[in-house]
């Protein structure tokens, strides 16, 4: 056995992860040998902490500030999973998720961030998102309750965006850590024109909150030792929780109790040194002792106001306002980004093949394999699922085969995608599933290892079928030699009455096509894959990908389909192709194909699928006698997205055009919105 044989879950994609992974991307001997590694967090990217006031103040973009987990995770050699944590369970080694399985682990490691604490039903600064969220809406006009630092530099960057802040005090004094430096930020505060409210009690009203910070209250919960004020995790100076030796805590949401420090990122930063070392000798040499850390005393702090301006604090001494000291913050601030982002050449690196349904064989060889297996006969024509006989009953019994390597490192939710895109097949003739079996490839990995990818798969599997009340009935399972990877294929079975069974042919004279959702994911993931795929394009890819289009085989009965497919490896021309009868035209409209978004980005820059040069041979569709015209020019990016290979994909159905208004009004109420009637039949 040549793979891992423990997990690390990394839990949390805070400061001290974030910098546990540039470290073993930069230097990967120190990361932990025979250990796979998972990364969770509820978000694909993370904030950094000391650019969020210039965010707030409109000196950055979202984009300039955030770190890209995902395309981190890639590059490190870890897997990551995007889910939110609710809860620890201890006995049985357990990270609790919501809405999915949990997930198992040999050793855990903290890095949780933090809430606003005594928040009180007023909307806190933290998490951020939820804040950032309410920016967008807030009042011109507006309280925040706090004296600490954070309070005082959200006030000064909302001031600086033209809102009208008021501080409330609990007190009469901020709290920024020293005479001298409550001094300076109330100067700040005065030039900016912020009143301050002291000696404010709760009965008043804020809204906002930022009165310090507490952990998440499921740690506490879980029975792990906490902090009674913070419910913060108490650990050893090695940073593993006290009692609790497989289990480390960092960041915000650990409290080393022999030196505790305030919450803070620059305590966050200065932990991922030693982290890395007491993980790597946890898991490589149990027996070892770790090694201890007592963290400095005392941080500088500098304070933006918003207007390009920093005051820098350290102890009992004060410096500023001064622009030189916002150019120092601010290289730092950058310098510290920049160590997470890709260099060109590593974004231009060697072609890497696509997976999912981009790793499909090309149609060349595969017809020409076929032509070989039956000399002298035609193939027969294409079909999403093959008749295998009539039942008792008179409907018909459907069958079909899908599968491919794994889209993404998360097997849960890679399974889930396989089976919505191999179930494709069923729903676009018309029918409903009646069971599925699966053949699961398994990398090398000791034994627990690989019943955890098992059950996470299988689980994948049974979130797209429980709903629909459709068994899983077994399967097989193979174990992949020589490094070859997680790979999951599905048998799935249907039925339907012959009445409905939609096969893909022949269109009618009064018919339009209809396309269910947009294209694009055979580009966004080969981007992904270089890391030039904005992170929010990959999140909407994937929550797209995940509506189930069951719901939609009524729906288009009612409205009349008697011909459908679904959009897959071959990309929409090769698959609208395969909806012509010989001597059939239908007329493409450009501008009505939608796309998911920065598919078309992508595409202007030059990415694509490996798939797509193959898929271009069906480009000849467009030529005279092709079968397809257009109704206005097409340009260079629209034929390469209608050749994009895709993985769940948008069905394809042909409506009479009489009714294809209202199915759109429906389809929009089911939530798929960006559904579009895209081509109207010629010559049938």
């Amino acid at each position: 056995m040549s793979g891992p044989d423990q997990l690390l879950l990394l839990a949390g994609g805070g400061h001290s992860h974030a910098l546990l992974l540039r470290r073993w991307l930069m230097r990967p001997q120190l990361k932990p040998k025979r250990t796979a590694v998972v990364l969770v967090n509820r978000g694909s990217t993370a904030l950094y902490s000391g650019m969020v006031p210039g965010l707030v103040a409109g000196l950055y973009s979202h984009e300039d500030c955030a770190i890209d987990l995902r395309d981190l995770c890639q590059r490190a050699g870890v897997a990551f999973v995007r889910a939110e944590i609710t809860g620890l369970d201890l006995p049985r080694s357990q990270l609790l998720l919501a809405g999915r399985p949990p997930l198992q682990f040999d050793r855990l490691s903290l890095d949780l961030g933090c809430q606003t604490q005594h928040a009180e039903g007023q909307l806190g600064v933290k998490p951020l998102e939820p804040f950032l969220q309410w920016l967008k809406q807030a009042p011109p006009s507006l309280t925040i309750r706090g004296g600490g630092a954070a309070a005082v530099e959200v006030a000064l960057a909302l001031r600086a965006q033209g809102h009208q802040p008021e501080l409330l005090l609990r007190g009469e004094q901020l709290h920024l850590g020293s005479p001298a430096a409550n001094r300076a930020g109330e100067r700040l505060l005065a030039e900016a024109g912020i009143p301050l409210g002291r000696g404010v009690g709760p009965e008043r009203p804020a809204d906002l909150a930022c009165t310090g910070s507490e952990a998440p209250p499921w740690l506490a919960a879980s029975g792990l030792p906490c902090d009674p004020q913070t419910g913060r995790i108490w650990t050893e100076p090695s940073l593993a929780v006290e009692g609790h030796p497989r289990i480390f805590a960092s960041g915000d949401c650990g409290l080393i109790r022999r030196d505790p420090r305030p919450a803070s990122g620059v305590w966050a930063v200065r932990a991922a040194p030693l982290l890395a070392i007491n993980l790597k000798r946890s898991l490589e040499q149990p027996k070892r002792a770790l090694r201890p850390w007592r963290p400095q005393a005392r941080a500088l702090q500098l304070l933006g106001d918003g207007r390009r301006r920093a005051v820098a604090f350290y102890g009992p001494w004060s410096l500023g306002p001064s622009r030189w000291l916002w150019r120092w913050k601010e290289a730092i601030d950058r310098r510290f980004m920049a160590g997470f982002a890709r260099t060109g050449a590593m974004a231009a690196g060697a072609v890497m093949a696509c997976r999912g349904c981009a790793a499909k064989l090309a149609a060349d060889p595969l017809e020409g394999a076929l032509a070989r297996l039956q000399p002298g006969e035609d193939c027969p024509p294409p079909e999403d699922a093959a008749v295998l006989a009539a039942t008792s009953t008179g409907g018909l019994l459907l069958q079909s085969l899908d599968g491919f390597p794994a889209l993404l490192d998360d097997p849960w939710l890679n399974a889930r995608l396989t089976t919505l895109h191999a179930s494709s097949d069923i729903w676009a003739c018309g029918a409903q599933l009646q069971s599925v079996q699966a053949l699961v490839t398994l990398p090398e990995a000791a034994a627990p290892l690989q019943q955890e990818l098992l059950f996470q798969t299988l689980a994948g599997v049974r979130s797209v079928l429980d709903p629909l009340g459709v068994p899983l009935l077994g399967g097989h399972t193979l174990e992949g030699r020589d490094g070859a990877g997680l790979a999951l294929s599905l048998s799935v079975n249907g039925s339907v009455d012959p009445q409905r069974h939609w096969p893909k042919g022949p269109l009618q004279s009064d018919q339009v096509l209809l396309l269910t959702r947009p294209i694009g994911t055979g580009v966004l993931f080969a981007a992904a894959m270089a890391g030039v795929a904005k992170p929010q394009w990959i999140d909407a890819a994937l929550e797209t990908m995940q509506q189930s289009q069951a719901p939609l085989v009524e729906l288009l009965q009612h409205y009349g389909c008697s011909a459908c497919t679904d959009i897959t490896g071959f990309g929409l021309l090769g698959h609208l192709g395969e909806m012509l009868g010989a001597g059939q035209e239908v007329e493409l409209d450009p501008g009505a194909i939608p796309a998911l978004a920065g598919a078309r980005t992508l595409l202007e820059q030059g990415q694509a699928s490996t798939l797509a040069p193959s898929n271009a041979r069906a480009l000849a569709r467009l030529d005279p006698g092709g079968g397809v015209r257009l109704s206005a020019p097409a340009s260079a990016v629209d034929q390469q997205l209608w050749i994009d290979p895709q993985t769940c994909g948008p069905l394809l159905a042909a409506l009479p055009a009489s009714r294809a208004e209202a199915a759109l009004e429906h389809l929009g109420q089911l939530g798929f919105a960006q559904a579009a009637v895209i081509a109207r039949v010629l010559i049938a």
